[in-house]
C-alpha cells in the first residue's frame, strides 16, 4: 500500500514551494509599482518582468508537480496512454474512455517532433513531465495570445471614434494577459497533461484572427481559410468550442458587416402614429442604422431594441452577411457532419455524457465569476463606502448638489414638436423612455430563476460519486444540505450577475444615470455613432439624427494622441464593449453550459477568459460622483494620497487580481501536492488499490 507520507526529496520541494510562493508576490509587486513609476519605456519594462513572472512559476509548479505527482492521475491515466499510443505512430487506437477529440495529442506529438527533425531538439520522450510541458509552454502562448486580443479589442473600440490608429500596447492589456495566464484553472492544469489550457489557446487563437478579421472593411479569401483551418483546430480540441468559434464569433462578424453599411444620416420625421414611428425605424434598421449603445449605457429595453435591429439588418442585407460569415457557416457544417458520422457530439464514453437542457448552469456561472473576480468589484466597495461614509465626511454647500440635480435632470433631448400624438405612441414612448421596464426586468428575473431552481435543478451521479473534486463539497453543503438552500441561493446568484454585468460594462453607477454619457474616453469625439436608433426617441426638429449630440471638435491627429496616451496610460482601455459584443457573449455562453449535466468548473473556463478580455479598464475619478467623496479628503502628500493618485493612473483592481489569483493557486496547489489522501469504503476498506488521491477543480 502506498504511504502517504512524502518522501525527503518532496519535503525539500515543499519548502521550496512555499518559500517562493511567499516571497514572490511581495516582491513582485514592488518592482510592478517601481517599474511604472519609473521614467523611460513603461510598458516594455512591465512586459518583461511580467513575462519572466509568469515563465518562472508556470515552470516551478511544472517541476513541483513532476517531482511529487509522476505517476498519471486522474484523467491523465487515459490521456497519457493516449498521446504515448500517438508517440509510436498507433494513430487508429483509441481508449473508448475519452470523450473529446485528438487535437491535444497532436499538439504533444507532431510539434515536438518537427522539432526533432529539424534540429532545435536531439530526442523527445513521451513520459509524463514531457508531455505535462505542452502545457506549461501552452499557457505562455495563451497569455501572449490574450495580450494581443485586448490590443486588438480596444484598437476596435477606437477605432469605431478616430482614423488614428492606436501605437502600441497599453499596460492594461499586459496586466490583464498576466491574470488570465494566472486563472487559478488554467494556471492549475498547466502543469497537468489536460486539454483545457491548449484549447483556450487555439479558441484565443481563433479570437485573434476574428479581431484581425473585423479591423478591416472585408475579408480576403486567405483569411476566410485561416478562420476555417482555426475553426476546425479548435473543435479537434473540445466540441463545445463549436459554440465560441461559431456563434460568438461569427455573430460578431455578421454584426460587423451589418455595420460595414455606413447608412447616410437622415432626419428622424415628426410623426403622430405608432405604425409610422415603427415604419420609420424598421426601415433605417433594415440598411444598417442599428441600435448597439456602448453597454454601459444601455437598459433592458437598449438591449431588445439592440437584438431586434440586428436580426432585421441581417435578414434585410443576407448577401453582405453570409459573405462575411461563410467561413463559420462551413465549420458549423463539418461540425454537423461530424455529429452525424460519430451519432453523437462526444467520443467514447457516451452513456455518461448525454446532452439534456440544464438551466442552473447559467445561475452558477455568475457565482463562479464572482467568486474569481472578486477584486474587479473594488469599485462597487468604494460605491458603498462611499454612501455610508459620505454623512460623516466633509459637508459642503448645497452647490454641488443644486448642480448635479440640474445635471440630472436637465432633458438630454430637445423637446418634441407640439403636435397631438396617439394614443399606442404616447404608451409606449412613455414606457421606453422613462425605463420603466427595468423594474419588470428584475422581477421577472427572479421569478425564472426560481422556477428554473424549482424544476430543472440536476445533480449528475459524478458529482456526488466523485470526493476528490471541490464541486463535490460545494454541492455537499450546500444544495444537497437542505432543500431550502436551493432557493435562498438565487440571491447571491442574482446579485454576482449585476455585478459581472456592471463590471463588464464599465460602469458602477447604479444609482446615478447623469454621468453614463461622460465616462466614454470619447465624449469630446466629432466623429459621430451611427449606432444608435431608438425606435422611440423624441424627434429633433432641426438636425440629421445621426448628428444629433455631436460635438464639433476637431479631429485628434496622432500627435494629439500621443500626448494624451504619455498623460494618461489608461485612455484607451476604459472604453465599454457595445450592447450587441455583451448579448452574443452571453447567447454563447448560454449554449455551451446548458446542454452539460454536469457541472464542471472547467467548462466555465472559456466565458470566464472572453469575459475578462471585454472587461474594460477602471480608474478611482471614474465613480466621484459627489464632490464629498471619502477618498477625496486625503492630502497628496501623504501616504494614502499617493495611494489614491496611483488608483487614478493605474486599475489598482489588476494588482489585487493577481494577489487574489496567487493566494489560491498557493493554497490549490498546496493541498493537491501535499494533502493526499486513500479512498475507504464506508466499512473501512482501502479502495483503488491504495493509491493516493489528491484534491483537485
Amino acid at each position: 500500500m502506498a504511504s502517504t507520507a512524502p518522501d525527503v526529496r518532496s519535503l525539500g520541494a515543499n519548502l521550496q514551494f512555499a518559500t517562493w510562493a511567499a516571497g514572490a508576490v511581495p516582491i513582485a509587486f514592488i518592482v510592478h509599482i517601481l517599474l511604472f513609476r519609473s521614467s523611460g519605456s513603461k510598458s516594455g519594462g512591465l512586459g518583461i518582468f511580467f513575462a519572466v513572472f509568469l515563465t518562472a512559476a508556470v515552470f516551478l509548479w511544472l517541476g513541483v508537480v513532476s517531482e511529487i505527482v509522476p505517476e498519471p492521475y486522474l484523467d491523465e491515466v487515459f490521456h497519457i496512454p493516449q498521446a504515448q499510443r500517438y508517440c509510436q505512430g498507433k494513430f487508429l487506437e483509441w481508449d473508448n474512455k475519452i470523450t473529446t477529440p485528438p487535437g491535444l495529442y497532436w499538439v504533444s506529438i507532431l510539434i515536438p517532433q518537427a522539432a526533432k527533425l529539424s534540429g532545435l531538439i536531439s530526442s523527445y520522450s513521451c513520459d509524463p513531465k514531457t508531455l505535462r510541458a505542452t502545457n506549461a509552454i501552452s499557457i505562455l502562448i495563451l497569455a501572449y495570445l490574450a495580450l494581443q486580443c485586448r490590443k486588438e479589442i480596444e484598437a476596435r473600440l477606437h477605432q469605431a471614434h478616430s482614423s488614428v490608429r492606436i501605437a502600441g500596447i497599453s499596460q492594461y492589456a499586459m496586466h490583464t494577459a498576466l491574470n488570465i495566464a494566472l486563472f487559478p484553472l488554467l494556471f492549475f492544469f498547466s502543469g497537468l497533461y489536460y486539454t483545457d489550457v491548449v484549447s483556450t489557446a487555439v479558441v484565443l487563437a481563433a479570437f485573434l484572427n476574428h479581431l484581425h478579421r473585423v479591423g478591416r472593411s472585408r475579408s480576403s479569401f486567405f483569411s476566410d481559410l485561416g478562420t476555417i483551418l482555426l475553426g476546425l483546430f479548435a473543435l479537434t480540441m473540445r466540441q463545445t468550442n463549436v459554440f465560441w468559434v461559431v456563434i460568438f464569433m461569427g455573430g460578431l462578424e455578421a454584426v460587423h458587416a451589418v455595420k460595414m453599411l455606413r447608412p447616410e444620416a437622415t432626419k428622424r420625421p415628426v410623426v403622430t402614429t405608432l405604425s409610422e414611428q415603427l415604419l420609420f425605424v424598421v426601415k433605417r434598421w433594415s440598411v444598417g442604422h442599428v441600435h448597439d449603445l456602448p453597454l454601459h449605457m444601455a437598459y433592458p429595453e437598449d438591449m431588445l431594441f439592440t437584438a431586434f435591429s440586428l436580426v432585421i439588418a441581417a435578414l434585410c442585407n443576407p448577401i453582405r452577411v453570409v459573405r462575411q460569415i461563410w467561413p463559420y457557416i462551413f465549420v458549423l457544417g463539418a461540425f454537423g457532419g461530424f455529429v452525424v458520422w460519430n451519432g453523437g457530439v462526444v467520443l467514447g464514453d457516451k452513456s455518461n455524457h448525454v446532452a439534456t437542457v440544464h438551466l442552473p448552469q447559467m445561475l452558477y456561472i455568475w457565482a463562479f465569476f464572482a467568486f474569481f473576480s472578486l477584486p474587479l468589484f473594488l469599485p462597487y466597495a468604494i460605491l458603498g463606502m462611499n454612501v455610508l461614509l459620505s454623512p460623516f465626511t466633509s459637508q459642503k454647500n448645497g452647490a454641488d448638489k443644486r448642480s448635479d440635480k440640474t445635471t440630472a435632470t436637465s432633458p438630454s433631448k430637445p423637446a418634441a414638436p407640439q403636435q397631438e400624438i396617439s394614443l399606442p405612441l404616447k404608451i409606449f414612448s412613455t414606457i421606453f423612455n422613462n425605463h420603466l421596464l427595468w423594474p419588470v426586468y428584475l422581477v421577472s428575473t427572479v421569478i425564472l430563476s426560481s422556477l428554473i431552481v424549482r424544476f430543472n435543478t440536476i445533480i449528475h451521479p459524478f458529482t456526488l460519486a466523485d470526493n476528490r473534486h471541490y464541486m463535490f463539497y460545494v454541492f455537499r453543503y450546500t444544495i444537497r444540505r437542505a432543500s431550502w438552500i436551493k432557493y435562498f441561493l438565487i440571491l447571491p446568484y442574482t446579485l454576482s450577475r449585476w455585478l459581472v454585468w456592471g463590471t463588464l460594462s464599465g460602469c458602477t453607477t447604479w444609482t446615478s444615470t447623469s454621468r453614463r454619457e461622460t465616462i466614454s474616453a470619447y465624449r469630446d469625439s466629432s466623429r459621430p455613432s451611427l449606432f444608435n436608433c431608438d425606435p422611440f426617441a423624441v424627434a429633433d426638429t432641426d438636425e440629421p439624427e445621426d448628428k444629433r449630440g455631436s460635438k464639433s471638435h476637431p479631429a485628434p491627429t496622432r500627435g494629439d494622441l500621443d500626448e494624451k496616451y504619455a498623460q494618461d496610460s489608461l485612455l484607451f482601455s476604459t472604453e465599454p464593449v457595445p450592447t450587441s459584443t455583451g448579448l452574443i457573449f452571453l447567447l454563447a455562453t448560454t449554449l455551451s453550459l446548458i446542454t452539460a449535466p454536469l457541472v464542471e468548473p472547467r467548462y466555465f473556463i472559456i466565458p470566464w477568459v472572453i469575459w475578462r478580455l471585454l472587461v474594460p479598464a477602471w480608474r478611482l475619478h471614474d465613480h466621484r460622483v459627489t464632490g464629498n467623496s471619502w477618498f477625496n479628503n486625503a492630502g497628496p502628500a501623504s501616504v494614502w494620497g499617493k495611494v489614491i493618485d496611483f488608483c487614478r493612473v493605474y486599475d489598482v483592481r489588476l494588482v489585487l487580481e493577481t494577489i487574489w489569483f496567487s493566494a489560491i493557486n498557493l493554497v490549490t496547489g498546496y493541498i493537491f501536492l501535499f494533502k493526499p489522501y486513500i479512498w475507504k469504503a464506508e466499512d473501512g476498506s482501502i479502495l483503488d488499490e491504495g493509491r493516493l488521491q489528491r484534491f483537485m477543480w
